[in-house]
């Protein structure tokens, strides 16, 4: 069945369709939501309450857009109540090696162990300057820079406008490269 048959057989109550859902996008759930919380449980949480709130809404969707989209907006949204409940605390970094389900490791014998340790130290200072970021900001970021996202599809899946999301998306790099110059300017 394809994707489009899927969710007719969902929406209808058929178990096996949905689950195939599930099962096509879970990894990809968790993975986004990962990279905004920062935390193995809350997106393990989120990608539980992504596919709670699809299967409750799964007559709502569309079609205009992919079921990809519409559950990358799911997954935003959760997030971003998650940070607002949260006060102050965000959950947001780049890929995690305990948060990419899947990933393979290749190894490349021209990194020598201080390019590891420049990189790696890089990898922490970026980390914490996107956890700096308003939530609103982060996801903009995530979705274009990080998922590889259009910013068309960003727009939607965010509910902006596009020259908004590249608004927020310039803004979000700026301020990354601001903190990046101040950390490095230190080391």
């Amino acid at each position: 069945m394809n994707e489009n048959e899927l969710i007719e057989s969902a929406r209808k109550g058929d178990r096996k369709a949905l689950s195939d859902i599930v099962k096509k996008y879970e990894q990809t759930i968790y993975n986004f939501a990962f990279k905004i919380c920062r935390d193995k449980d809350k997106a393990e949480h989120t990608m539980q309450e992504t596919f709670l709130s699809m299967i409750k809404s799964l007559d709502q969707f569309s079609g205009k857009s992919k079921l990809s989209t519409w559950l990358y907006t799911i997954v935003s949204n959760h997030c971003l109540m998650m940070a607002r409940s949260a006060k102050g605390k965000y959950y947001t970094s780049f890929d995690d090696d305990e948060a990419v389900i899947n990933e393979k490791e290749i190894s490349d014998w021209k990194i020598t162990p201080e390019h590891l340790l420049e990189n790696n130290e890089l990898k922490e200072l970026l980390d914490k300057a996107i956890q700096k970021l308003p939530p609103d900001y982060r996801i903009v970021f995530m979705l274009r820079d990080v998922e590889g996202l259009s910013t068309e599809e960003t727009g939607k899946i965010t509910e902006l406008s596009v020259p908004a999301v590249k608004s927020r998306l310039h803004r979000a790099r700026a301020f990354l490269r601001n903190e990046l110059n101040k950390s490095l300017s230190y080391v």
